[in-house]
């Protein structure tokens, strides 16, 4: 009776497939791993992901084994495998970003770290810090201060005051477009005194009195340089000093006098006090100097409106609509032009494009950043 049990156990054992040659290794590479046997796991992994190459894990832990090596060029290869994979795509941009910046291909890397905010902004909280960071300075480096602020603003909370958190603040409030590698060493203490200040300001409460120590510094020790009183210009209307701003905002504009920022300020501040004869001068001019401003097209239009003038206002806001799409205050603005011209059509479909928008400006976070909105220039 034994042997017909026996000849069935023999013949299953022989009719059972053996493990395939990926399997073998990818489970040496998953245990190289987990022993820490590093340089053995990437050899295995580049041998497994070659037997098969839709295989997502191990792309994934390739790539991060490489990263944590600092062996950036060759992780990035790896992380490009993930892209498309809807489990890995989101990290693997943001990891894609960091190695092309680390390998100096800047441009490149900057549209990684679009496509990772494009994608929900995936990873851990580690990776969310240091991927922020590193994108807030390439958006500097792009002339995107404003929206390079606001990506450093969200992790100062969970960073603290650290210097290189105040050194990229400050390149940004400055509006240097250099990375903290590279910039001029005889602006090392301007950016310093302007990042600390913002640092302060930007805190939750705000710290005002501390910011205004190191934006008076600043000024003391820089009163003729440019962007020093465009920026203690812009601490003041963070203060709600509206008249120490516009001191300042004219103070910067005797030393540059096509320093676009400061003119596009004056007129929101002309329009605060319905001065739009002054106000249309400045916006015509930042406007000349720059034709891509969509803020200063927008200004002009929202004074030709006030001025009567429907046609001329419409045709400046679609222009500021055009360059930036997400703007809420652009579409409202274009939305009661047409509704005073009778085009009623089109003005409740720029009211329901800015109530959208509202809503998700509603909830700051680093995802309602635009993803290319005109760049702020320089000057």
């Amino acid at each position: 009776m034994l042997l017909p049990s026996l000849l069935i156990s023999v013949s299953l054992a022989l009719s059972a497939p053996a493990p395939s040659r990926f399997d073998l290794v990818a489970h040496q590479a998953e245990a190289a791993r987990a022993e820490s046997r590093l340089p053995e796991a990437i050899r295995l992994y580049r041998e497994a992901t070659g037997l098969r190459p839709s295989w997502a894990d191990g792309w994934w832990y390739l790539g991060s084994l490489l990263y944590d090596q600092d062996r950036f060029a060759e992780a990035a290869k790896a992380f490009q495998h993930l892209t498309v994979d809807p489990k890995y795509r989101g990290s693997a941009h943001a990891f894609l970003g960091l190695c092309e910046y680390e390998t100096g291909r800047y441009d490149d890397a900057l549209a990684q770290f679009r496509a990772w905010a494009g994608s929900g902004w995936a990873g851990t909280r580690e990776l969310r810090d240091v991927g922020y960071y590193h994108f807030a300075l390439l958006l500097t480096r792009n002339g995107e201060f404003i929206k390079s602020l606001a990506l450093l603003t969200s992790i100062t909370q969970q960073l603290g005051d650290t210097p290189e958190i105040a050194e990229a603040m400050g390149l940004a409030s400055l509006r240097v477009t250099d990375l903290p590698e590279n910039y001029p060493p005889e602006l090392r203490e301007r950016i310093w005194l302007a990042g600390k200040a913002t640092l302060y300001a930007q805190q939750n409460p705000a710290l005002f009195e501390r910011a205004d120590e190191y934006a008076a510094r600043l000024e003391a020790r820089y009163p003729h340089q440019p962007e020093i009183h465009a920026f203690r210009a812009t601490l003041y209307g963070f203060e709600k000093k509206s008249a120490d701003a516009e001191r300042e905002y004219r103070e910067e504009l005797k030393i540059s006098p096509n320093h676009v920022p400061s003119l596009v300020a004056l007129v929101r501040i002309d329009l605060q006090r319905d001065d739009t004869v002054e106000g249309i001068v400045l916006a015509r001019k930042a406007t000349s100097i720059e034709p891509g401003n969509a803020e200063a097209h927008h200004l002009i239009g929202r004074i030709l409106f006030a001025d009567g003038d429907l046609a001329a206002a419409a045709q400046e806001l679609e222009a500021a609509k055009q360059l930036a799409p997400t703007t809420p205050a652009v579409r409202a603005h274009l939305a009661m032009v047409y509704g005073k011209m009778g085009r009623i059509r089109e003005s409740k479909a720029e009211s329901d494009a800015y109530l959208a928008l509202r809503k998700r400006v509603e909830t700051p976070s680093p995802a309602n950043m635009p993803p290319n909105d005109a760049p702020e220039k320089t000057r």
